[in-house]
């Protein structure tokens, strides 16, 4: 925990901030993806409220992301970044956060396992309850009636679609009772290491695949007992009482959303001291950790990127199809104009068929503006597609091909990827088709949950850790970083 210096501005301390910028600058430029809420008047009585609440994390916790994250930027670590696409207030449960903590948890042991190196945890969690829309409205039984967009807006029932200030309230209350539980559990031994029991491979319906799995977990479970044996682990015998938890009981986890509301991340935007330089003030968004703008907010002279160039926590762009190398470099300077490594990570999101059409395009901009971005793959936005059933869904081939093919164009053009962002839940649902699970397209109806894009469940998570695992071992004494 950072010390109360650390979170209370001083009277000597130095304010530093991009250039001709404030919280609020990002009024005076063309906005999208913006709600038209009824009564003015009771949304700013909702956003000063919001503004006097305490934040959700602290300035010593976005430092110290900042710099897990620039390690992944250089090579040194890996960044695991999932969750809902997007939340619902009813997903403040213990059981849904167990579980999405478990199925984060168990991935990223897969992948440390797999790479030798440090995975970095972003949850898409504690605040992702906004959703950005193609269009305001749809038609419901002949009717048109404005679009959902997302639980701190609008209810998903079509007779609660008129924007409420209110639910910008319940999302703050529901992100802060969500991350005090996933702060709670961790400093329990949530994250301990020493349940092997808790890998459950029964899903895997190929013999030689289980094995394959069943492989890796029985070198994990080893490993562990190894370090117990040694004296390195202290829970095992010998351990001194008192001894601090080590990464076996416990782990950073970082929470994560959608900066798409800009009154909402406004509230919560504070001047608070710099942990690092107890003489300067900076500006952070202390409603989370770290925020992404997503592909349909990100224009060069808009709001969005006028709001977010003025924070001190690390950023996501979303990289797709439509974005010009130019613009992404015109955007890095100026979100990023003293290139700080790690600072911003770009998550790309093309589609099964168009990596190799703009990823190399993206990587050679990037390589020569002299930007250390994170680059991280997005397998999911691209490849959503209909069932026959007329749901959305993915398939897991798809996924896989994506993530496969963004590795191989970054080796060839010297870049490497860093990490891989992912839709996921912890539970059992059925939206996404294929995995060792074998879902069919027929089996989506059984428990299609989501109210917005189609998640990977438990099973298919830990399919794409085992996947990228293995790889990651077959490279390993060729490259430090990631290969298929």
């Amino acid at each position: 925990m950072s010390s109360s210096r650390s979170m209370t501005p001083t009277l000597e301390a130095t304010i530093v901030s991009a250039k001709d910028w404030t919280p609020s600058s990002w009024q005076s430029k063309p906005i999208k993806q913006d709600v038209d809420y009824p009564d003015q008047a009771h949304l700013n009585r909702v956003l000063e409220k919001i503004g006097r609440l305490p934040p959700m994390v602290v300035p010593g916790e976005i430092h110290r992301l900042r710099q897990q994250l620039a390690d992944v930027a250089l090579g040194k670590a890996f960044l695991l970044q999932g969750g809902d696409c997007a939340e619902l207030f009813d997903y403040c449960a213990q059981g849904a956060i167990e579980s999405k903590l478990k199925v984060l948890l168990q991935m990223s042991l897969v992948l440390v396992w797999g790479a030798r190196m440090p995975v970095v945890r972003i949850a898409r969690m504690a605040g992702q309850y906004a959703k950005p829309r193609s269009k305001p409205t749809e038609m419901h039984e002949g009717q048109e009636i404005l679009s959902y967009r997302g639980d701190n807006v609008n209810g998903y029932n079509p007779d609660e679609r008129i924007p409420d200030p209110e639910r910008l309230l319940g999302a703050y209350f529901h992100s802060t009772t969500t991350w005090n539980y996933v702060r709670s559990i961790l400093a329990e031994g949530f994250a301990d290491l020493h349940h092997p029991s808790n890998w459950n491979l029964h899903h895997v319906k190929s013999s030689t695949l289980r094995q394959e799995y069943q492989g890796i977990v029985d070198r994990l479970t080893d490993a562990l007992d190894f370090m117990k044996t040694i004296g390195a682990d202290p829970n095992g015998p010998g351990s001194q009482p008192g001894k601090l938890a080590s990464t076996l009981n416990t782990v950073d986890m970082f929470a994560s959303h959608e900066g798409l509301l800009l009154e909402y991340e406004q509230a919560l935007t504070r001047l608070m001291t710099d942990p690092t330089n107890p003489t300067q003030q900076r500006y952070y968004n202390l409603g989370t950790h770290f925020l992404w703008i997503g592909d349909r907010t990100r224009q060069i002279d808009g709001a969005h990127v006028e709001y977010f160039r003025g924070l001190e926590n690390p950023i996501g762009v979303k990289c797709g199809p439509s974005m010009k190398p130019e613009e992404l470099v015109e955007l890095l300077n100026i979100l990023d104009p003293d290139r700080r490594p790690g600072k911003v990570t770009l998550i790309t999101r093309y589609g099964v068929d168009q990596v190799d059409k703009y990823l190399p395009g993206h990587i050679k901009a990037v390589q020569e503006s002299g930007h250390i971005v994170v680059w991280a793959c997005d397998p999911m936005h691209g490849n959503t597609k209909q069932s026959t059933s007329g749901l959305k869904t993915r398939h897991l081939i798809d996924i896989t091909k994506e993530l496969s093919q963004a590795i191989r164009v970054h080796k060839q053009m010297g870049s490497h990827l860093g990490g891989v962002h992912f839709e996921l839940t912890g539970d059992r649902v059925t939206e996404c088709v294929g995995g060792s699970m074998e879902l069919s397209d027929m089996e989506l109806l059984n428990r299609y949950e989501t109210h917005c894009d189609p998640r990977l469940n438990y099973e298919q998570a830990l399919d794409m850790a085992f996947l990228i695992a293995k790889y990651q071992e077959k490279q390993r004494g060729f490259s430090g970083v990631m290969s298929l």
